[in-house]
Order: C-alpha cells, then structure tokens, then sequence
C-alpha cells in the first residue's frame, strides 16, 4: 500500500501567497463574536492549524511552483473572483497547465450571482463553484432554497458544486453545514456533481453513508493533515467508494506541502486506489481532461 511515486498529484486545494491573503477571510469578520477572531487570528481557524509562516517569500508563484513540482503536484486548484490584475487570474494565463479555476459563491446575490458564473465560466473556464456555508454573511444553509438556482446552473454547465460541510474551524454557527443537508439536495438535482470539503467532521459515517446512497456525492481531503483523514473515509476509499473520495490540500492557507506529503505516506490506501485519489478521480469529476 505505499504512495506511489511521480504520478503527477492533482491538489483541489490550493493557494498562492500574495499580499492579498489579508483580504481573504474580511466577508466573514461581520460573524465573529469573540475578540480573538476579531483581533488576533490572521486566519479564523488559527488555533487549529500551524499556519506557513510565508512572510519573506517575494515571489510567491515561483515559490509555489517550486513547492508543486517538489511533492510531484501536476495541477491545483485555486479561486478566483474574475479580477484580472489578482494573483490567481495572472497564475491561470501565464501556467494553463499548473492550475485552474474555481468561484466561491455567495447565493444572497441571486440572479447576479448565477450571471457571474456563466461569465467566469466564459473568461477562465472555471471548473467548479465552491461554498463556505457558515461564513456567508447572512447563513445560507446547504439545503436553502438560495442555493438552488447556483445548483441548477452547475448542472447545466457540468461542473461541480465543492461546499465546506461539517463543524466549521472558525467560530461561527454549524448549521448550515450540516451533512444531512446534502440529502436533500443531492436527491433533488441527481444531475449535480457534489464534493464535500473540509471533512464533514463528527457526521464522517453519514457523509459516507450519503455517497453510497447517491454517485454524484463525493469526498476531498481539504484542511486535513493526511494523519488526521477520517478511517471511516479511508475505508469506504478502499472499498465501495474508491471513486468518490479524493485529494485535497491547504495551502498556505493552514498547513504546509511539507506537512502534507510527509504525512502521506501512511495513509493506509489500498493499491489500486492510491492513483484514484490522488489523480484520476479529480481528472473525471472536474473534466480535466489529460
């Protein structure tokens, strides 16, 4: 069962260090309650992870390139907003190969939220619409009537709707991340392609149990150091759902490649489902072609 070597990784979770990291998390500083949130943490979820400390790296395109080619990662994916002067949109036309594009959504913006998409989809051909339910502000539970319009137009563009479910790590309300939400939508749209993110953590036997239930339900690793993946995932990777589950980073956002891939290792996958998770499953879901 060991990692294979020079498969070429695909990272559904990745970021380039830049001076507008700082303004990554200001949408959901309108949520926060307690003082550290609100004055200490550089990242809400600061007191789980060791965050890279980047500080001193003046190029960081170069930097993470080095970093990608170092831990054998052949493409990432890393969000945009559509504004072309940003790091990620310059990172997408100068390296077409290395990475490509996702769109976090916010459903309180309604119809112009669903034209955005279609227009992200037309610019930087984005390759999936992802979601931090519990840090919209105001909440947008998974299973919200709001969704459904971003939910039809996934379906209708072939791409996947990638939500954070699960306890979030910052301090805000759970609800609206709550597994058993995904129920009902992946029920309702059996068309849409869904890949939880950040770990559906405590409700990781419903998350697998929903996959089992629908195919268009899916799993990525994101915010996980590889020791702390669920054994309830890695199981249903190596058994009914080793076509569901897949790899995915968090960098720099919380923890570092060299964490990552040091840990890698051993996570007990079966043979045959190493390739699987770290590359061919995210090559099919997202349509990445070869």
């Amino acid at each position: 069962m060991p990692m294979p070597e020079e498969i070429g990784i695909i990272d559904l979770m990745l970021a380039i260090p830049s001076d507008e990291q700082g303004d990554w998390y200001e949408y959901m500083k309108p949520l926060f309650l307690d003082n550290d949130s609100r004055q200490l943490f550089s990242m809400p979820a600061q007191y789980m992870f060791d965050v890279p400390d980047l500080k001193d790296i003046k190029d960081g395109l170069s930097y993470t390139l080095s970093q990608m080619d170092r831990y054998g990662i052949s493409q990432a994916m890393v969000g945009i907003t559509g504004d072309p002067q940003l790091t990620h949109e310059s990172a997408l036309r100068q390296y077409p190969e290395r990475f490509f594009a996702s769109y976090e959504a916010n459903p309180n913006l309604a119809m112009d939220e669903v034209r955005k998409i279609r227009r992200l989809k037309d610019e930087f051909d984005i390759k999936a619409v992802t979601a931090f339910p519990s840090g919209l502000c105001p909440q947008v539970p998974i299973n919200d009537k709001r969704w459904y319009p971003i939910y039809a137009t996934c379906v209708d563009l072939d791409i996947p709707f990638c939500p954070c479910v699960g306890v979030p790590g910052p301090r805000l309300p759970m609800e609206p991340q709550k597994v058993e939400h995904l129920d009902e939508v992946c029920w309702f749209f059996p068309e849409l392609k869904v890949v939880m993110r950040h770990g559906g953590e405590p409700w990781t036997e419903l998350a697998w149990k929903l996959m089992l239930k629908y195919p268009n339900l899916h799993y990525m690793t994101s915010a996980f150091a590889p020791r702390f993946y669920p054994s309830d995932i890695i199981e249903f990777a190596n058994t009914r759902g080793s076509e569901q589950v897949m790899y995915a980073g968090y960098f720099p956002m919380g923890i570092s490649l060299e964490r990552i891939f040091k840990d890698m290792p051993g996570v007990p996958l079966r043979d045959h489902v190493w390739p699987l998770f770290l590359r061919d499953n995210a090559r099919r879901v997202f349509k990445l072609g070869d």
